[in-house]
């Protein structure tokens, strides 16, 4: 009797060796993904930090500042009271301030509420006059450290009325340079004057020509605030019966009709965002308003398009960013908001920081503000990272500057300052279900149906072939499709269209009946063939077709689906389908393929033996039972088109629109990431944004692979009994 040999030591070893390669390769997968996760949510979740805004320095005036102005490093700060006085200092050490007295009419007050108009003070005496002080900031360097000094040059006077009537609203825009300016100011009469002064010097002599014109006009009646454009182009005024009237000012004379917006509350601030399209209006009961100045044909009109709601106090001072869309407000209760206009958010409230507040600026570089009050002026610490995005902004419908209408829209950047962002994920979520849809359009078919074929029906020689040919396709690149697909094969499609169309209708058909001829004609001739020589004739057949619905396309050469009235742009749905389809066929293929040869060979033997034909036991027995691995195949097929990026990036025009038309381009996510990333700017928002939508990507692709999961394993539950 032979003593039974036990398993070799060094088998033993190799087996839990290779269990504990196994077990930490899968580990560190999952912890691969859930680090990649991790680092997605780290670049994320910065968009949604509140702005905060934060009390630097305060200091006392001896009489309540009008108006207020910082410098870009927020070390200078001017302030113009009642009286005229002019005060500027380093506003952080408290040094001797530099003073300048404007030199006004007889009362001594200044008649009309003070403008600024980049580092100027404007504002309107009693006796007809606009005085123009200038702030001039110079930072000078000792040693490394910055040093901030300021200057005050003598003011400039420009007479408004020649009469000499008190000036009791006005606006301006200032050339920084010295070029002269534009005022636009209502005398107490109620006579509106439109005065534009241009200085020109001359380069040999070096004289300085000052050349100025006034227009008049008799003002509404009501008017409680007046507003210029950057350009001195339009003028609004707001009104006591709350409507906003417009005039489009031609060589500095307001010549066109004046447009009327709907009434409300009496407005009582009125100030321009940043490229001067979007008017933000304060009225009494608080509420704030954004309008647009809109042209539709040859009508101009004023359109609200956003609204906040107040805290019940009228609105006294609104400061716009100068580096976007969003505002400071500042109402007659000493309640202060930040808020941005393209996402409608309120991005901070609070107090203010100086009691009977009544003036608001903002700094240059947006990172700070100054408030003014009764008797002190608060310098504000300014921090809101990213206003543009929002729920709304990210998903819904926004209503954009330039447009006549709300919409989806992605824009992230433009050649100039003033541009509004447009990041809107719907269009992109749009586009990667788009492309991934009118691919599995083509591949599902394909690919199950000829996994079904090469597994059930074809002969085994030739599976043999076709089967590691197939899955060899999977191995190209995904780049050289896109190549292939936007460089060949979309030039080639616009070409043949009428012909794919007709071999859509007709290969279907012809390879019915052909099938039922070769059926027909095996059977009463007793035709034997080898195994697989089918395969030859069908596709012969399918040559002719394709051959014949050419030569029918090439009636008509000059159809094209314009001529119906159908948009067509060479890069298209059609032709990403085509390529991506090319790219997920084969997976399919190999999947459902397995699927279909793991059915139990007893089932289909059981099958035929109870008479049914081979077409009855693969629909009714082979097909049920490999329906868990068909749907997995088609899950990966599906992760595999959302996931595509060089083919999409290629193959299409890269355009972010909503439009189900086969014969348009989209954009998904995955090909805007790859657009975009090289350059965003690091930490910036579209950087982020762009992180965000990796994670919806990944989100979309996670719950899809979890719910194809639970219907496979439902499917595999119902179909294990047979």
């Amino acid at each position: 009797m032979t003593k039974a040999r036990g398993t070799a030591p060094r088998r033993l070893f190799l087996d839990r060796a290779a269990r504990i390669v196994v077990a930490a390769g899968g580990l560190a997968i999952i912890a691969s993904i859930l680090g990649i996760l991790v680092f997605i949510l780290h670049e994320v979740g910065p968009l949604a930090a509140r702005a905060r805004v934060r009390v630097e320095t305060t200091r006392e005036t001896e009489a309540p500042a009008i108006a207020a102005l910082t410098d870009e490093h927020r070390e200078i700060v001017a302030t113009l009271d009642e009286r005229g006085r002019v005060e500027a200092r380093h506003f952080a050490s408290g040094g001797e301030p530099v003073v300048a007295q404007l030199p006004l009419g007889p009362s001594g007050r200044i008649a009309s509420p003070a403008v600024v108009s980049l580092g100027t003070f404007v504002a309107g005496t009693d006796d007809g006059r606009v005085l123009l002080q200038r702030v001039e900031t110079l930072a000078t360097f000792h040693d490394g450290v910055r040093r901030s000094e300021a200057t005050l040059p003598a003011a400039e006077v420009l007479t408004i009325d020649p009469l000499g009537r008190p000036i009791v609203r006005l606006t301006a825009r200032v050339d920084p340079s010295g070029g002269g300016a534009t005022i636009a100011a209502l005398t107490s009469d109620g006579t509106l004057v439109v005065l534009r002064e241009s200085a020109s010097t001359n380069t040999m002599t070096g004289e300085v020509t000052h050349e100025a014109s006034r227009t008049s006009i008799p003002a509404p009646e009501g008017t409680q605030l007046l507003l210029l454009d950057a350009d001195a182009r339009n003028l609004y005024a707001g009104m006591a019966d709350g409507s906003v009237r417009w005039w489009r000012l031609t060589a500095g004379e307001p010549r066109e009709p004046l447009s009327s917006a709907a009434a409300g509350a009496p407005i009582t601030a009125l100030e321009l965002l940043l490229g001067d399209r979007s008017l933000v209006v304060g009225r009494a009961d608080g509420t704030l308003q954004v309008w647009f100045p809109l042209l539709r044909g040859t009508d101009r009109s004023l359109e609200r398009v956003r609204t906040f709601p107040g805290g019940g106090a009228a609105v006294v001072a609104i400061a716009p960013s100068p580096r976007g869309k969003g505002f400071l407000a500042l109402d007659a209760k000493g309640g202060m908001g930040l808020l941005y206009s393209t996402s409608s958010r309120v991005l901070w409230t609070g107090r203010a920081p100086v009691e009977g507040a009544t003036a608001l600026a903002f700094a240059p570089k947006s990172d700070g503000a100054l408030v003014a009050g009764a008797h002190a002026v608060a310098s504000l610490e300014v921090r809101s990272p990213h206003p543009e995005v929002g729920i709304s902004a990210l998903f819904g419908k926004i209503w954009y500057e330039g447009y006549s209408r709300p919409e989806y829209a992605w824009q992230s950047s433009s050649g100039t300052e003033d541009f509004e962002p447009k990041l809107s994920l719907t269009p992109l979520l749009f586009g990667t279900l788009k492309g991934t849809v009118y691919s599995l359009l083509l591949a599902v078919p394909l690919g199950v149906l000829s996994a079904m074929y090469a597994s059930q029906f074809l002969a085994p020689s030739l599976k043999r072939v076709v089967k590691p040919a197939v899955e060899v396709m999977a191995s190209l690149p995904s780049v050289v499709l896109g190549f292939l697909a936007g460089l060949w094969l979309a030039p080639l499609l616009e070409r043949v269209l009428p012909a794919i169309a007709l071999m859509v209708v007709v290969l279907p058909v012809l390879t019915i009946a052909a099938g039922g001829i070769w059926e027909k004609a095996t059977r009463r001739f007793g035709i034997r063939l080898p195994d697989g020589s089918e395969v030859l004739f069908f596709v012969g057949v399918l040559v002719l077709g394709a051959a014949l619905c050419l030569r029918v396309a090439s009636v008509f050469p000059g159809w094209s689906l314009s001529s119906l009235g159908v948009a067509y742009d060479q890069r298209n749905a059609v032709v990403v389908g085509i390529a991506m389809g090319f790219a997920v066929i084969p997976i399919i293929f190999a999947i459902a393929e397995d699927a279909f040869s793991n059915v139990p060979r007893s089932l289909v033997s059981g099958s035929l033996a109870l008479g049914a034909s081979r077409w009855q036991t693969v629909t009714r027995v082979v097909l049920p039972t490999a329906s868990p691995g068909i749907f997995a195949a088609v899950m990966v097929g599906f992760g595999r088109a959302v996931g595509e990026t060089m083919i999409v990036l290629m193959a299409t025009g890269n355009t972010p629109i909503l439009d189900w038309s086969p014969f348009n381009g989209f954009r998904t996510l995955s090909a805007n990431i790859a657009t975009e990333i090289p350059e965003a700017p690091v930490g910036g928002t579209l950087y982020r944004t762009l992180f965000l939508a990796a994670l919806l990507l990944f989100a979309l692709t996670f719950a899809i692979n979890t719910v194809a999961e639970l219907v496979r394993q439902r499917l595999r539950r119902k179909y294990s009994s047979l």
